[in-house]
């Protein structure tokens, strides 16, 4: 088993990672809540199924009574409905200040049940338990909670940080290709901006079809999301927020395009794409990097070519309304070099206009 401290004082926690600690959650649980003898499994449809017994027999041999409320699938459930169920079905499972929440799924279940536990009767605690790529290397690790809304994506949420996470590599088997690829968008937004040395190890497991022995690299991640979440929890200091390279024509592209019609690492790898050409010409990197960087994305059989159907206007003013849009100028991350990133607010509507609609042609060798 490997274990990944976050070092946030108080709130300090640490992440897991190794097989059959589905079977340990239990034990885990009484440790961390010697006072609490009820808790709520949060999942979904794809999920639920396959994991929620194992964890809720865990929880149950030592001693804790688990409600399992299950949700549908996919980013749809990221909504003010859907939140409100969530929450209703916490009150009627009796559920005190004591209790605490388990998010077993992907990131829309790690986020929804986050903001669901941080709000419930003001805060209680939440475990996650990732079960996806994106979210054993990226959302399940710092704290971010949220839905989204018609104007944008995550735009209400909350700061939660887990009080623990739990990582068995075992889930992973059982996501379809589509879902399992998308999730190595962040993984390769990790090696760009702060471990170059990663994507040589990439490019070698893109051409391997098992799903074994990713303990190393997942803990590798986590280790670099930690120490940024670290030293800029609430992404006030422009650390934190190069874990966005990508994501602000990303999240344009998700939104416009509907939520769920689009996965959320497909469309964070058409931003990278995006971000990459105005890397080039705003932070001068190299164009063999961006090359490198293009065809790793292609690897992963990820897109790189935005559908004729998501109109560029449609993703701006999707980018207009998001987090990173500040005093009327937006924040890209750019890379001057591969792991070597930087906040700008250099650049021009028009030139992240322009990156849009290159997005519709296919990268050149």
């Amino acid at each position: 088993m490997l274990t990944t401290p976050v070092a946030l004082g108080a709130k300090s926690y640490e992440v897991l990672t190794g097989r059959g600690l589905l079977g340990e959650c239990g034990e885990r649980a009484r440790a961390m809540f010697p006072g609490s003898g009820r808790c709520v499994v949060i999942t979904d449809a794809n999920v639920g199924p396959l994991y929620a017994g194992r964890v809720v027999a865990s929880l149950a041999g030592a001693g804790i009574e688990a409600e399992v409320i299950t949700v549908p699938a996919g980013e749809p459930s990221k909504s003010f409905e859907v939140l409100e169920t969530v929450t209703r079905a916490m009150i009627r499972a009796g559920l005190d200040r004591k209790a605490f929440a388990v998010a077993l799924g992907g990131g829309v279940i790690g986020d929804l049940a986050g903001f669901a536990a941080s709000v419930f009767f003001r805060g209680i605690p939440v475990v996650q338990i990732p079960t996806t790529i994106v979210s054993v290397v990226d959302s399940s690790v710092g704290g971010k909670t949220g839905i989204n809304t018609a104007e944008g994506k995550n735009l209400i949420g909350t700061f939660h940080q887990p009080r623990l996470v739990l990582i068995d590599p075992e889930t992973l088997g059982s996501l379809p290709d589509r879902e399992y690829r998308e999730g190595f968008a962040e993984v390769i937004k990790h090696a760009a901006i702060r471990d170059a040395a990663m994507l040589d190890e990439l490019e070698v497991l893109a051409g391997e079809s098992g799903r074994d022995g990713l303990e190393a690299l997942i803990a590798r991640n986590v280790a670099i999301k930690a120490a940024i979440v670290s030293e800029d929890e609430f992404e006030t200091k422009g650390l934190r927020a190069l874990l966005n390279f990508g994501h602000t024509i990303g999240h344009g592209i998700e939104a416009s395009a509907g939520y769920g019609e689009m996965l959320h690492g497909e469309a964070i790898s058409l931003g990278i794409r995006a971000a990459l050409r105005l890397s080039e010409e705003f932070a001068g990197l190299d164009a063999a990097v961006t090359r490198r960087l293009v065809r790793l994305l292609g690897m992963w059989r990820l897109p790189l070519v935005l559908p004729e159907t998501i109109g560029t206007a449609a993703v701006l003013e999707k980018m207009g309304r998001d987090k990173k849009f500040d005093h009327g100028r937006l924040k890209f991350v750019l890379l001057r070099a591969a792991g070597d990133a930087f906040v700008s607010g250099e650049v021009t509507a028009a030139a992240a206009e322009r990156a849009i609609e290159g997005l519709r042609e296919a990268p050149g060798e």
